[in-house]
């Protein structure tokens, strides 16, 4: 599986800490630290949050502020309303494998989920108006019939990305190489999960072939780009003082968002 470059800042204070947080990574890949930027940067074939928990385990706050090249991300069930609102939360990222050429790396974490299979579709739409049913249909400029990740570009939508699976806490942690789905095309539409595995077309009858019987659509996010390694040097938000620490912590917007924790 192709490896891709994932950027952390970290608080450290010193050699010592960067240290710990090396050691913490020792098996995750290529790593570099610059202890003086509170900067990690790591060549790897691993899931994001998994890097991000090695790194937490010493006792550092971690960060996530850079991922791939041209890199797209979307934040599930963040619907900004009451609509299709459910205990699904996650991060889905999307990193391209070279700059002019499709093929994505498809690296998430979604927890709140049924133990089991779900479906994982990229959708035609950014639109979140209606929640979740108003993605509109599996992103297939080809017109091909609904198909599994393993097959031609003829025999699937481009949206169709097979199936992920919740363990028994509910938490679905995966990275998988795509190679039809570009970055450039998917920003601005969306993704969602499913209540249902997914029989990629093969359940032998007609709504296997446009959806693959993969059920309700019970969580979905807008994909939007998202910041390359090393494109990403914020440590404080500007318009209210929440540093890059806390803010993970603190409401997306209103008067609560800049009050000390």
């Amino acid at each position: 599986m192709s490896e891709i470059k994932v950027e952390f800042a970290v608080q450290m204070r010193g050699e010592l800490c960067a240290e710990k947080v090396r050691n913490a990574l020792k098996d995750a890949g290529n790593v570099h630290i610059d202890a003086a930027e509170g900067r990690v940067t790591v060549e790897t074939k691993e899931p994001w949050c998994i890097l991000k928990e090695k790194i937490e385990c010493t006792g550092r706050k971690a960060v996530l502020v850079g991922f791939g090249g041209q890199s797209a991300v979307a934040i599930i069930n963040a619907t900004g309303s009451d609509v299709d609102r459910t205990p699904i939360q996650g991060i889905l990222r999307f990193s391209a494998l070279t700059k002019d050429h499709p093929g994505v790396v498809v690296d998430g974490v979604v927890d709140g989920l049924t133990p089991g299979l779900h479906g994982l579709h990229v959708h035609e739409a950014g639109d979140i108006s209606s929640g979740c049913e108003s993605l509109g249909e599996h992103y297939n400029p080809r017109g091909s019939p609904h198909g599994g990740p393993d097959d031609t570009p003829d025999a699937r939508h481009a949206g169709d990305l097979g199936n992920i699976r919740a363990d028994d806490r509910g938490r679905a942690t995966f990275r998988f190489v795509d190679p039809v789905l570009a970055v450039w095309d998917i920003i601005g539409r969306s993704v969602a999960i499913t209540a249902n595995a997914d029989d990629l077309g093969r359940g032998g009858n007609s709504q296997s072939r446009i959806d693959g019987n993969a059920g309700a659509r019970i969580a979905c996010g807008i994909i939007a780009r998202s910041a390359g390694i090393l494109e990403n040097f914020k440590k404080i938000c500007a318009c209210d003082g929440v540093t890059l620490w806390d803010e993970r912590n603190k409401p997306l917007a209103g008067g609560e968002r800049a009050q000390k924790l």
